[in-house]
């Protein structure tokens, strides 16, 4: 088979396999390439939370847990009430949520894994200050689930090194050749800059806004979230990196993003729980 068969060939294959898999992230609409399957990554990210359980000091702040989770728990019925009056698929519909809070003062942070597994560490309790800060932060992390942000990345990753094979085979190993001159993966610093990286602060922008949503559905003061990333940029103050080397935005484009959409979520998306 002649190079230019093998590339229409790889064409047609590579069509029967993104067109299916192409959809749009709730809420935003914005079109998304999907070449894993969802519940596989669920899986794995129920297998690695148990890890994290078994290893990680969980705090005995049961306080604070409890409130962690009954914000979540609020968040689940309000998202669901969301998706039921707009008639939408409920992106949640497989999730099996549960909330931790890991004793860790030294960590400011949160996550929420694939399916609804979602950690906070009590650093990040110096930071959020009070219930409503507690769900801004929670509603960003969930926002990454509900948006099937991992799937995205993991499909992104797939097709990036995918098709840096194939250019190193049709380059004649030129691009295994540059690498070995420079002594680095030059090619993979170049996709990171260039591609990941600005993908991840897409999908940080997009669960600032969905976080601010599901916040604001859910009852809690959106306000509190530009006072969380004020808190943040004083913290990280010195710390963080030029924009085009981070996966998320800077702390000073956040607060401008999330006072720019605050007016329309309030009227948009005012709480569905009484």
């Amino acid at each position: 088979m002649n190079r230019r068969k093998f590339i229409n060939y790889l064409s047609c294959g590579c069509c029967s396999l993104l067109l299916p898999s192409c959809s749009t992230a709730p809420i935003t609409d914005r079109r998304q390439l999907k070449l894993l399957p969802e519940s596989k990554l669920n899986a794995q990210a129920a297998a690695i939370f148990e890890k994290i359980k078994s290893k990680e000091k969980m705090s005995e702040d049961k306080d604070t847990l409890n409130e962690i989770k009954k914000i979540g728990s609020t968040m689940e019925i309000a998202i669901d009430k969301y998706f039921d009056k707009s008639n939408s698929p409920n992106p949640t519909a497989n999730f099996q949520w549960e909330y931790i809070l890991i004793k860790n003062d030294k960590v400011k942070n949160a996550w929420c894994m694939p399916g609804g597994k979602i950690a906070v560490y009590t650093g990040m309790l110096e930071i959020t200050k009070n219930k409503n800060g507690l769900a801004a932060v929670m509603g960003h992390e969930i926002a990454h689930a509900v948006a099937k942000h991992s799937v995205e990345r993991a499909s992104r990753s797939v097709l990036l090194n995918t098709s840096t094979q194939l250019i190193d085979i049709f380059s004649g190993g030129k691009l295994s050749q540059v690498n070995r001159v420079t002594g680095m993966n030059t090619v993979g610093l170049l996709s990171q800059i260039g591609i990941l990286n600005p993908f991840s602060r897409k999908q940080e922008s997009e669960a600032d806004y969905l976080g601010l949503i599901f916040s604001s559905l859910s009852g809690y003061d959106i306000r509190e979230t530009v006072k969380i990333w004020e808190r943040m940029k004083e913290t990280n103050k010195g710390k963080e990196p030029q924009e085009f080397m981070s996966t998320h935005p800077s702390s000073t484009n956040r607060i401008k993003n999330i006072n720019q959409w605050m007016k329309e979520v309030v009227l948009d998306y005012p709480p569905i729980i009484s």
